[in-house]
């Protein structure tokens, strides 16, 4: 992996109002912003809302295939997390990742640590996500 380097992830995810209920309901979160249409009517955005953390744990998903498939040990955290905008039931969710950091494990010998900065948008380009994440990978062997 080369710091500064680019990555989109393609193909999006469309999100269905299945998905929202079940990842709602699956992670114990009953806030009615995501589960009840009647009430979310009269809230700012007129409409349920996609649940945020599908929209993180999605994004991290796109980036699976291209980045860490294979070669991940560990997630070491996530900061810098935004949602600007929200995720609407039928949008859909396109990913890009660059890689903003690399460096040798001090402690764990053929790993390393690499920071990603990941951004989800929506299918009219709008920023819908943000998040900076560590992780820890197996090093390519030294040729």
């Amino acid at each position: 992996m080369t710091v500064g380097t680019v990555y989109e992830h393609r193909p999006g995810r469309t999100v269905t109002e299945a998905d929202n209920v079940l990842f709602t309901t699956l992670t114990m979160n009953t806030q009615a912003l995501h589960l009840d249409a009647a009430y979310s009517v009269d809230t700012a955005f007129g409409e349920r809302l996609v649940n945020s953390m599908w929209t993180l744990s999605t994004l991290v998903g796109l980036s699976v295939a291209q980045l860490t498939q294979g070669t991940i040990v560990a997630n070491l955290g996530f900061s810098e997390i935004s949602f600007p905008k929200p995720m609407l039931h039928g949008d859909t969710l396109y990913g890009e990742t660059v890689i903003a950091d690399k460096r040798e494990s001090a402690s764990r010998p053929g790993e390393g640590v690499v920071t990603f900065e990941h951004t989800g948008r929506n299918q009219h380009g709008d920023v819908v996500a943000r998040a900076v994440r560590k992780t820890l990978v197996r090093m390519a062997p030294a040729s």
